[in-house]
């Protein structure tokens, strides 16, 4: 594996369209998007889920205000299944497979690589490991009206 790729696994208890359109709809991401500490005002976040289509947000600090803006470009949208893009500002490209493990559980499958040195720093990869427990808890809360 390149030294600059990382990879997660999560399994989360929510059927897979419902995991995938949280992962391309604006009023599902402003609810977990970023690490523990951050808001992502909705009208902040724009998504054009397609192929070449551009995905925005800014994150804000919930302790100082400060912002941390950030753009991609879509370079695969094959719903429910996957998700690709390429980071604007850093290079690196983020591939999401969503699996099926029954009708109400979906295995996330996250590669990222050309991973910028910062992100590689084990304090980052638990920044981003907490959005993920956020995702989860998001889904908990959502997952039942989707029965």
């Amino acid at each position: 594996m390149n030294e600059n790729t990382l990879r997660f696994t999560r399994i989360f208890e929510a059927p897979r369209q419902l995991v995938f359109s949280c992962m391309v709809e604006p009023e599902h991401l402003t609810h977990f998007w970023g690490p523990t500490g951050v808001t992502t005002p909705l009208d902040t976040i724009t998504v054009d889920a397609r192929a070449g289509g551009a995905f925005t947000t800014v994150m804000v600090n919930d302790g100082d205000g400060s912002t941390y803006p950030t753009s991609a470009r879509y370079l695969e949208v094959n719903p429910p299944e996957r998700l690709s893009w390429i980071e604007d500002h850093s290079g690196m490209t983020v591939t999401i497979t969503f699996t099926e493990l029954g009708t109400r559980r979906t295995q996330v499958d996250i590669e990222q690589t050309n991973v910028p040195a910062p992100m590689l720093d084990p304090a980052a990869q638990a920044g981003f490991l907490t959005s993920l427990d956020r995702f989860e808890t998001y889904l908990a809360q959502h997952a039942g009206a989707h029965r």
